[in-house]
């Protein structure tokens, strides 16, 4: 069957979002510098507003006594319904549910793929074989039904031949030799006879990441993904040995990839200061040349007071790859808060997360592991809601909506109550 429209929108979603682009930026720009005074202009400008912005606790008391209850009791009862169900998405956290939020009305969740997964495999300075097996595979254990793979090609041969023969392995229903920029809008806009995706994950350079970032809403991205860090605590007890050569592993990535240690040992951080310089000028050139700007450039040695010191710039930092080498490991997994992946103990090392032992590499970066966590199955899969209800049930509801809707000067939302109410017998 062919579908006709029978009336056919002449604009989108997106007609003003590169004019809308441009004056927020432009704003972004000017807030960066003005800060706090700059927000009080612009709100006395566009809003009209001149007074506290910080809303004091006796306005709210004041608040409080002003408003009549029955709008109170109507917010309430919004309120009731919103935690109730929200209690009910943490208790049923990745499944389907169904719960009666209140006598005849129904709410629930659904956990549904989306169709098609772009997954972006780097392949410029380094054959990414691992990234891979972590985008195409947890993309195929989600039930993604496509999933494209792209690849930057090599003049005369194409993409690595690891990296197609890990993506076919893994699941990958069309692999692509395209790299950068011409990869991220290929899989964005299906090209090449490919459905457009969906979502789009992997690590990349910078021009990969920038091209995420400007397409995120158009398409779903897995996070906004800077140069890979390393960060690693330890102290007196660690083996500083052990703590440079996971500093360098790490710094080899590109030449702004950060390297941080946070320490309560002096000794161990002028050993490890020591050491770093001497393990890079033993590397090859590519990997050589990498590391001497990284840690040059972003490298960092912190020497804290305490333990709780430490955990508390960790979380400030909030590292890709955090190492604890300690005498109080435990202390610390149960202590850290913002990481991407934490590897507890000497016995392990990012590396092993980076190619093999099971967790997923692509992580958040540049502080993103204060709001998020990195690639899991989730990120393929719409967490979506729904609601069914009983004509009897809308006398509540259905009344209560209308009331709120008006609270906020939206007439046409209330008269969708209105004419249910109307219909079913109700009065408002």
């Amino acid at each position: 069957m062919t579908i006709k429209y029978l009336k056919k929108s002449p604009k989108t979603s997106s007609t003003d979002d590169l004019k809308t682009r441009e004056i927020v930026q432009k704003l972004l720009n000017d807030l960066e510098k003005s800060k706090e005074d700059g927000c009080k202009e612009l709100t006395k400008k566009f809003d009209k507003y001149d007074g506290e912005i910080i809303v004091s606790k006796e306005k709210i008391e004041d608040i409080k006594k002003s408003l009549d209850q029955k709008t109170k009791d109507d917010i309430k009862f919004s309120y009731d319904r919103v935690r109730k169900f929200a209690e009910a998405q943490l208790k049923n956290y990745g499944q389907d549910f169904e719960v009666e939020l209140s006598k005849g009305l129904y709410a629930g969740q659904k956990l549904i793929p989306v169709n098609t997964a772009g997954c972006y495999v780097p392949g410029g300075r380094y054959a990414h074989i691992a990234s891979a097996v972590m985008s195409v595979t947890t993309a195929k254990v989600a039930g993604v039904k496509n999933i494209i793979a792209c690849s930057p090609p090599k003049e005369g041969v194409g993409a690595h031949p690891a990296i197609i023969y890990t993506a076919n392995l893994c699941g990958a229903d069309v692999i692509l030799n395209l790299g950068g920029v011409p990869a991220i809008a290929a899989m964005t806009y299906g090209m090449f006879g490919n459905s457009p995706a969906d979502i789009l994950v992997g690590p990349g350079n910078q021009f990969v990441a920038e091209a995420k970032r400007i397409l995120y809403g158009k398409v779903g991205i897995d996070l906004f993904a800077g140069p890979t860090e390393i960060a690693v605590i330890a102290d007196e007890t660690a083996d500083s040995e052990i703590v440079a050569f996971d500093l360098v592993g790490q710094a080899e990535h590109g030449y702004n990839s950060p390297a941080w240690l946070f320490t309560t040992s002096k000794k161990l951080a002028e050993e490890v200061m020591k050491r770093v310089p001497e393990l890079i000028a033993d590397l090859p050139e590519l990997p050589r040349t990498s590391s001497e700007a990284a840690w040059r450039d972003y490298g960092e040695v912190i020497l804290c007071e305490n333990e709780e010191e430490i955990a508390k710039i960790s979380d400030e930092y909030a590292p890709e790859h955090l190492e604890v080498q300690t005498k109080n490991d435990k202390w610390f997994h149960d202590r850290l808060k913002n990481y991407g992946s934490l590897f507890i103990g000497e016995e392990t090392t990012v590396a092993y997360g980076d190619k093999c032992s099971g967790t997923n590499h692509i992580l958040p970066t540049k502080g993103a592991g204060k709001y998020t966590g990195g690639l899991f199955v989730g990120k393929f899969i719409k967490t979506l809601s729904f609601q069914r209800m009983t004509k009897e049930s809308t006398k509540e509801v259905g009344a209560a909506a209308a009331r709120i809707s008006r609270y906020e000067g939206m007439e046409a939302h209330a008269r969708t109550g209105d004419v249910r109410l109307r219909k079913y017998g109700f009065s408002n």
